[in-house]
């Protein structure tokens, strides 16, 4: 199975990508887990958000493959414990399909990413930095990798 994380915003700081890199490179290839950055529209004070929402939103779904099922990190979506996405992943791997997770700009998601989706993780109803999101993505899915393979790491 291959997830591939489908991210708005790029130039992230150089700790986000050493963070996520060190989660990436711990999982094996038959859970592997990606990120793509998607460009976040240009903001201004006078910015026509829902304008700027739909081309990123237009982006995340131009991104994902026929083969990928897809889950956005959302506020509405399910609030998995770390067992519960474990279960979540289990599915996924057994429903031989790939995952794309897609996670939106600074103002969420577009309406049609959120319809067109499978399902919605909500990952904290705490409000978190992008940058961070990416981190707590993949330190979590590693996580899970760790508690349906009996790793130490979940103990």
């Amino acid at each position: 199975m291959k997830i591939r994380v489908l991210a708005v915003g790029t130039k992230m700081p150089h700790w986000v990508y050493d963070g996520v890199a060190e989660y990436v490179k711990r999982l094996p290839k038959d859970f592997s887990l990606e990120f793509v950055e998607l460009p976040a529209g240009q903001r201004t004070k006078n910015s026509d958000l829902k304008r700027i929402m739909k081309t990123e939103g237009q982006a995340i779904l131009a991104a994902v493959k026929s083969n990928e099922r897809l889950f956005t990190l959302d506020l509405a979506g399910k609030d998995w414990s770390t067992e519960q996405l474990a279960e979540q992943a289990e599915k996924w791997r057994h429903e031989g399909t790939d995952i794309a997770l897609a996670i939106g700009g600074p103002d969420g998601l577009d309406p049609e990413v959120l319809s067109q989706a499978v399902g919605s993780w909500c990952l904290s109803r705490l409000t978190l930095p992008h940058p961070l999101v990416r981190i707590l993505v993949a330190e979590q899915l590693y996580r899970a990798w760790t508690v349906l393979n009996n790793h130490p790491y979940h103990k």
